[in-house]
């Protein structure tokens, strides 16, 4: 039988039952799985939004580590609770986080551990005689005043994401692959601008322009191929309307949209994404559509702020 980590003294365990799989017998398992390698694990189940990330930023100081069971954007919410409360206090001592997948995507799972099983993870990342951590880089929306843990994407990948709920019958991957695909069958392209840290890196029609730390949007989609979580910069990739977008998902699959003509990478600490036609411009987060009227966006980097337990040797 296995013992009780040694480092991980107290830790707190959050949990959103109505992430993308909807499996509470998961968040069980998980419980199960941990309580030997933590000496104390408090269970908290978030009840609506917001919930997870006061959560999160209340065990700041309190807690060693913290377990998150659902998706992207639960992920996100915890992401963001301590974040802010390392912005209140820069000498705080924040848990280490990681999370397991519940939810449609799973990016930011699989920037860290790739496919490996989830139990896998807890048992090598607890049994150590010390965390081994990553400390990785988030964004700031100015205009909602928000934080991004993954990135932040206009047009396609945002459309995408109205269309997956309307697809309850399907989850995980799957469910973003489809949904992208029925997307595609009435996308067009936006009139559009993009600026790197104040010089414009794109002017015209856009399919989509994703910012951010994370390579993979929806688990499976490379957009951002060259991301470092950890490199204190955002990268952005905007693709150009000349690009028939029913290319991007195989393109993307591989990376192979990079160097096209069609597409932009470029890397800066500010990003600004801008629909030029003054319309409302679609766009999400973390796989979480942003219910504005807001044309314009601005994407700031938070470099190496969240302490987060990786494999040994990442980079």
């Amino acid at each position: 039988m296995m013992v009780a980590g040694p480092w991980a003294r107290r830790g707190v365990l959050i949990a959103n039952p109505v992430a993308g799989r909807k499996d509470p017998a998961l968040i069980d398992a998980v419980i199960r799985h941990c309580s030997p390698l933590v000496a104390e694990l408090n269970v908290v189940l978030t009840s609506g939004s917001g919930a997870a990330q006061a959560t999160a930023r209340d065990c700041v100081g309190d807690a060693d580590l913290v377990v998150v069971v659902g998706g992207d954007g639960t992920t996100r919410e915890v992401a963001s609770g301590l974040a802010r409360a390392a912005g209140e206090d820069p000498a705080a001592d924040l848990p280490a986080m990681v999370n397991v997948p519940a939810g449609t995507g799973n990016s930011f799972y699989r920037e860290i551990w790739s496919d490996r099983p989830w139990q896998e993870v807890l048992s090598s990342s607890l049994s150590g005689a010390g965390p081994r951590l990553r400390r990785v880089d988030m964004a700031r929306i100015r205009e909602t005043d928000t934080l991004a843990l993954l990135g932040a994407c206009s047009g396609l990948v945002a459309e995408a994401l109205i269309t997956a709920a309307r697809l309850p019958e399907l989850a995980g991957r799957d469910r973003y692959r489809e949904a992208v695909a029925l997307t595609l069958r009435t996308f067009e392209a936006y009139p559009g601008r993009v600026l790197v840290d104040g010089t414009v890196v794109h002017d015209g029609a856009a399919v989509l322009a994703n910012v951010g730390g994370g390579r993979y949007r929806g688990g499976q989609f490379k957009v951002l191929p060259h991301s470092v979580l950890d490199d204190g910069l955002l990268d952005v990739c905007v693709v150009g309307g000349d690009l028939d977008p029913r290319e991007l998902p195989g393109l993307t699959a591989r990376g192979d949209h990079v160097g096209r003509p069609e597409v932009v990478y470029a890397r800066g600490r500010r990003i600004v994404i801008e629909r030029t036609d003054g319309s409302p411009l679609t766009f999400e987060h973390d796989g979480e559509l942003v219910r504005t009227s807001a044309s314009r966006y601005t994407i700031e980097v938070l470099p190496n702020v969240l302490p987060v337990l990786a494999p040994s040797g990442t980079v």
